[in-house]
């Protein structure tokens, strides 16, 4: 999977075992899918989940590892329609003069071969699941040759080593399990309308950082425009235009509540840590609402951005990090939660992630 500044990769193994006192689950909801990570995991143990995000990006991944069946999908071709891509000769395109001359995210040599592939892979699809698997190929490969500290905010002053490798287009490793549902929606939105699932996974934005700024270049890639571009990462236009309540000290908190009350689920668990724009004793007294709670508190590394430094634009190293460390709070709402709690909290839990 790509470098992710939220990503939960380390927290899994506690939330999937939080999961596994509940007894049998059969849907899921994860409503601020990522990268999918999450959803993959639940998928996996054999939930139906439906995954959910406003980035295209987050609904490619989505419909690859979620969706797509690995049972119908024709291995023998997709394997020979990646060779066909990776074969390709570069095009001079959009990403080449945005991302490689404007910004500095690629090589241009990388550069010409994203734009090559991208449009390629519109033209030779068979369906939305091969489309879905190709895109992700895609970016995780671009991802693998980037030259930043993760967030595509800024890029590094000098390149990273990795940035001069060729790019190199690999199967994604599809999920075994229940064929699951996609979503690009705002999750506050969707709740209204889903229907009744017994787990509902919550991982909103927690500061004034967008993942659409954050991953513009992804989101780029995935819908496959020429969008305007502004500043010296060459963000879409419609970074500024679009935000989300998440991203707002001032509205988080209400965005949040409102989604806890409008689910329909017998179990919601949330992660959020303390940098957060919802205070833990915030999130209690939301809970409240719905019944019983309980919580972990998990001490883990901030992001690795945190832990390489502050950069400015250009990608020289400024200021000071306060901290290396954060607590991520893990909520637990719904009949038996405390129990469910404490049955962890005895063999060990919470750990140092």
């Amino acid at each position: 999977m790509i470098k992710y500044l939220g990503s939960k990769r380390k927290l899994i193994p506690h939330i999937m075992r939080v999961v596994a006192q509940l007894g049998p689950i059969d849907t899921a909801l994860d409503a601020f899918a990522g990268t999918t990570r999450v959803s993959q995991a639940l998928r996996a143990a054999g939930m139906r989940v439906h995954a959910n995000d406003l980035a295209t990006y987050s609904e490619a991944f989505a419909r690859c590892y979620v969706q797509a069946d690995p049972a119908t999908i024709d291995q023998a071709r997709l394997a020979k329609t990646l060779a066909h891509l990776q074969a390709l000769p570069g095009v001079d395109g959009y990403v080449t003069e945005t991302f490689c001359r404007q910004a500095r995210f690629f090589q241009p040599a990388n550069g010409m071969r994203i734009d090559a592939i991208r449009a390629e892979i519109d033209r030779v699809a068979a369906n939305e699941s091969e489309h879905a698997i190709l895109l992700t190929s895609l970016i995780e490969a671009a991802d693998r040759v980037d030259s930043t500290t993760g967030v595509q905010m800024a890029y590094l002053k000098q390149w990273a080593p990795r940035a001069a490798n060729a790019l190199e287009l690999r199967m994604p490793q599809l999920v075994a399990g229940p064929a699951g549902g996609v979503s690009r929606r705002d999750a506050n939105e969707l709740a209204t309308e889903l229907g009744p699932v017994d787990l509902a996974y919550l991982d909103p934005p927690y500061n004034q950082h967008s993942y659409r700024g954050n991953y513009h270049v992804w989101e780029t890639i995935a819908r496959g425009d020429e969008p305007e571009a502004y500043g010296i990462a060459m963000k879409r236009a419609d970074c500024r235009t679009e935000k989300s309540d998440y991203n707002s000290k001032v509205r988080a908190a209400a965005a949040l509540e409102q989604l806890v009350q409008s689910l329909d689920a017998r179990w919601i668990l949330i992660s959020f840590n303390d940098e957060g724009h919802v205070p833990a004793p915030e999130l209690r007294r939301m809970l409240d609402s719905r019944g019983e709670w309980a919580e972990l508190q998990i001490e883990h590394d901030r992001y690795v951005g945190a832990r390489i430094g502050i950069h400015s634009p250009h990608g020289e190293k400024v200021g000071r990090v306060g901290r290396l460390r954060n607590i991520e709070h893990l909520f637990l709402a719904g009949d038996g939660a405390q129990a469910a709690m404490d049955a962890l909290v005895s063999r060990g839990e919470p750990a140092r992630v």
